[in-house]
C-alpha cells in the first residue's frame, strides 16, 4: 500500500428515533462502547453518539444522529442498505443468534455470503444489520472488545464489516470504487458484487447491490446517513480532496471535526461517502474512564453549551453495562 491509499472502513453514521434507546441497544445488547457523547456539528439540536471497540479504534465505530421530528425511513435502492459488523468465527454467529433472540431482536437465519457465514438482524427502528464471521478472513485486524462489555470477549463484535449499498446504476458506482478510490472488484453473486480495498478483508469491503425494482430508499430513522473510509492523516486527506475534486464529484472540501478531519462527497444518488483521518481520536478531550459519560463539545461549540443542552433529551450514560 502507498501512504495515500485508503485503508478500509472508518465509520458508518445512521439515524435513530431515540438516542437513549439506541444507547441501551448498542451497549447492553451488542456490547459496544459509547466512546463519545456529543452533537451533530452541523445540527446541534441532534445527538451524535459514537459506539466503538474499547479504545475507539477507527474502523470499529457505528454512530447515530437522532434528528428531532424526523419520520421513519424506508429501505430501497440508492441507499446504504445494510450495515456490516465483524465477529470472530462461525461459533460466534450461533452465540449471537441466541443472544439476539433472547433480547427480542428480529433475526434471519444464518446463511453464507461470498464465502463467509452471516447473520442478518434488525434493531427497534428496523435498521438492517449483518454479523459476518471472520473465521476465514485475512487482512485488517479487528478492534479490541470493550473491557466492560456484557458480551464475552471471544464472541464480541470487533468492528465494521462488509456493508451493502443498493443502487440502480451499479456499474457507475463500481467504476468510482475501482478507478478513483482504489477498490478491487473481487466477486459477483447474483445482483451483488463484492469490492475490497488493498486485500484488507472484511474491514475493507463493500457490497454493491443492483436493483431497478425496489423503490428509492427514503432517509429517516432506521436508515444510514453516510459511510466513511480511513485515511492516515491530514496530508493524505488533502490528497483525497484533490483527487475527489479532479473526478468531478460534488464534495465538501476540508471539514474539521476535531476528533478527525473529513471530506464528504456524493458517490451516487442517495449515497453519501466520507473520507476521514484515523486521528487524533476520541480521547483527545477526556479520559478513558469519562468517555461517553458526559456531553462533550469541540472547542468551537463550547460557547453554545447552555443552549445546546437545553434542546437535547438528557439520558444517563454513566453506568456501564454489566460485566461478564
Amino acid at each position: 500500500m502507498e501512504k495515500t491509499d485508503l485503508i478500509g472502513l472508518h465509520h458508518i453514521t445512521a439515524i435513530t428515533s431515540s438516542a437513549p434507546k439506541m444507547f441501551h441497544f448498542m451497549t447492553t445488547v451488542l456490547g459496544l462502547h459509547l466512546i463519545k457523547k456529543t452533537v451533530n456539528q452541523d445540527d446541534v439540536s441532534t445527538y451524535h453518539l459514537y459506539f466503538t471497540d474499547d479504545m475507539g479504534t477507527a474502523g470499529t465505530d457505528l454512530t447515530f444522529f437522532d434528528f428531532p421530528g424526523i419520520a421513519q425511513g424506508h429501505y430501497g435502492k440508492n441507499s446504504i442498505s445494510r450495515i456490516g459488523f465483524r465477529v470472530p468465527n462461525d461459533a460466534a454467529l450461533k452465540f449471537w443468534a441466541n443472544r439476539l433472540a433472547e433480547n427480542g431482536v428480529k433475526i434471519d437465519d444464518i446463511q453464507e455470503h461470498f464465502g463467509a457465514k452471516i447473520l442478518p438482524f434488525y434493531d427497534f427502528d428496523q435498521q438492517r444489520y449483518q454479523l459476518i464471521s471472520d473465521e476465514h478472513n485475512t487482512g485488517l485486524p479487528g478492534g479490541t472488545p470493550y473491557r466492560h462489555s456484557p458480551v464475552p470477549s471471544d464472541m464480541a463484535i470487533s468492528g465494521l464489516g462488509p456493508t451493502i449499498i443498493t443502487v440502480a446504476q451499479p456499474e457507475k458506482l463500481g467504476h468510482l470504487l475501482t478507478s478513483t478510490m482504489g477498490f478491487t472488484k473481487l466477486e459477483k453473486q447474483g445482483s451483488q458484487t463484492l469490492y475490497e480495498l488493498h486485500e484488507g478483508g472484511h474491514g475493507a469491503q463493500v457490497i454493491v447491490e443492483a436493483s431497478l425494482i425496489l423503490p428509492d430508499g427514503i432517509q429517516g430513522y432506521g436508515t444510514v446517513h453516510h459511510m466513511a473510509f480511513r485515511t492516515p492523516d491530514t496530508d493524505s486527506l488533502n490528497y483525497w480532496i484533490k483527487r475527489i475534486q479532479a473526478a468531478g464529484l460534488h464534495d465538501s472540501g476540508f471539514v474539521e471535526r476535531f476528533y478527525f478531519q473529513s471530506e464528504y462527497f456524493r458517490a451516487a444518488p442517495g449515497v453519501l461517502f466520507e473520507i476521514a483521518t484515523d486521528g487524533p481520536g476520541f480521547l483527545v478531550d477526556e479520559t478513558y474512564d469519562e468517555a461517553g459519560v458526559h456531553l462533550e463539545l469541540p472547542p468551537f461549540l463550547e460557547g453554545q453549551r447552555a443552549s445546546i443542552e437545553a434542546n437535547l433529551i438528557p439520558f444517563n450514560s454513566e453506568e456501564a453495562p454489566n460485566d461478564n
